[in-house]
């Protein structure tokens, strides 16, 4: 199975470098079922992947001007104060196992995972629907931005994720840029809250496995680099529903498993 994940790992920096997002949203699943991770230090995992990759990627887009500093700033911040507050406090409080029903425990990484699934499914659609189209704004809404770069921050905070489906529109809406300017701009976000969320999880002394980490992230950083440079021919819209619809069976998948296929 780990061959599989190796190769699932290309995918996740494709995934990056392609649309800006979605990579991140993989990243759990492989870790918990290919590597057999528990899903807690699986989001520790994902932070760093995704957020090395992430910055990989940032090099490539900043070269060809799709880097916007500010607009990125004004996400990032509350979003990484939202993702301290998760991760340091939050998280910490929750017992590992929350309660029973009918000899059935749900625990926190039970929980987690069926948590990711449904935000799986939820992103599935808004990739699948295609009906993400840039409006006309005469100024970029820097406030309803930050708000967001709030909420992706909770998300990025418990599960590891970097929340790159929630980026781009809000980047495209509330930011008015173009779309190889959101794809370039929400790399940099993303590596901002990642870096910010396991830099905590070293604070609290999370166990790294960093030869595991190098290994992974390598893979995923090969994925960016073919990602990056297919994203300068194949427009990023007409990817999008075919991921979505990857993202919508995988979804699935995890709660079926996680309900009925429990070991």
């Amino acid at each position: 199975m780990e061959y599989f994940g190796y190769l699932a790992a290309v995918i996740i920096g494709l995934s990056l470098g392609l649309i800006g997002g979605g990579g991140s949203i993989l990243t759990i699943p492989i870790l918990v079922y290919l590597f057999k991770i528990d899903p807690k230090l699986a989001t520790s995992y994902s932070l760093f992947i995704v957020g090395i990759t992430a910055l990989s990627g940032c090099f490539s887009h900043y070269q060809i001007g799709n880097l916007k500093i500010k607009s990125a700033l004004y996400f990032a911040v509350p979003s990484v104060f939202s993702i301290l507050v998760i991760r340091e406090v939050i998280i910490l409080k929750i017992p590992n196992i929350l309660f029973t029903i009918n000899d059935f425990p749900v625990t926190k990484s039970f929980l987690i995972m069926i948590i990711f699934a449904v935000l799986m499914i939820a992103a599935s659609f808004s990739m699948i629907s295609k009906t993400i189209t840039q409006t006309q704004v005469l100024h970029t809404n820097y406030w309803q931005l930050s708000a967001i770069g709030a909420v992706v921050g909770i998300i990025t905070g418990f599960l590891g994720a970097g929340g790159g489906f929630l980026i781009i529109p809000a980047l495209l809406f509330f930011a008015n840029l173009p779309m190889k300017q959101a794809v370039g701009t929400s790399l940099l976000i993303i590596f901002i809250n990642s870096a910010i969320g396991f830099l905590g999880d070293l604070y609290i002394h999370t166990p790294i496995n960093y030869t595991f980490l190098a290994s992974i992230s390598s893979m995923a950083f090969i994925g960016m680099l073919i990602g990056t440079r297919l994203s300068k021919k194949i427009d990023g819209y007409r990817l999008k529903p075919i991921f979505g619809w990857f993202i919508l069976i995988m979804g699935i998948y995890i709660i079926v498993k996680e309900l009925f296929l429990r070991s």
